[in-house]
């Protein structure tokens, strides 16, 4: 009766679900805020679950500022679609109260702010005049010195790097 009541009423905590991108430098593992920004963790999920993401590769890296990625036209090498992909819908804008600081993921988009599909960015420095005008929805758990080495991979004028940084997505529980 004691390990039944153990099983049912326990103290074993579920599972959380993460991503880790996965790259040619290394892992960057991501934890996700579905509380402040429920529609773009599901979509972001969603895009990785069906390995929309592998073979991407992150295509704008600033250094002081973030590494871009998530854009499908960039499983090509013609750079001058690099950055105007996505997955052929958008999602509405999530803006919450989280701060854009260093190991920050959040929705790159366009002018509109309801414009975001599949492109994301990860914040190496802190970019506080980013507040409110993107949607935070995850944190660099892990790997921030890959982040770090892929925003200061050599780039071209584009800000495009010379080398291509691959990624591959995979949702798993931690």
């Amino acid at each position: 009766a004691i390990l039944l009541s153990v099983f049912l009423f326990g103290t074993v905590a579920s599972a959380e679900e993460i991503a880790v991108i996965e790259t040619n430098l290394g892992l960057i593992e991501i934890g996700f805020l579905p509380d402040k920004a429920p529609g773009h963790v599901k979509n972001f999920k969603d895009l990785a679950r069906k390995g929309f993401y592998d073979g991407t590769i992150f295509h704008r890296v600033i250094p002081g500022f973030m590494i871009q990625g998530g854009d499908p036209n960039t499983k090509t090498n013609d750079v001058s679609g690099y950055g105007l992909g996505g997955p052929g819908y958008t999602i509405n804008a999530e803006f919450n109260d989280t701060p854009h600081s260093r190991g920050i993921l959040s929705m790159a988009r366009s002018q509109n702010p309801n414009s975001a599909g599949s492109q994301f960015f990860i914040v190496v420095k802190d970019a506080p005049f980013l507040d409110g005008k993107y949607t935070v929805f995850g944190k660099v758990r892990s790997g921030m010195d890959i982040a770090d080495k892929i925003v200061s991979s050599r780039r071209n004028r584009r800000d495009n790097p010379v080398e291509r940084i691959e990624m591959k997505v995979k949702i798993v529980d931690r």
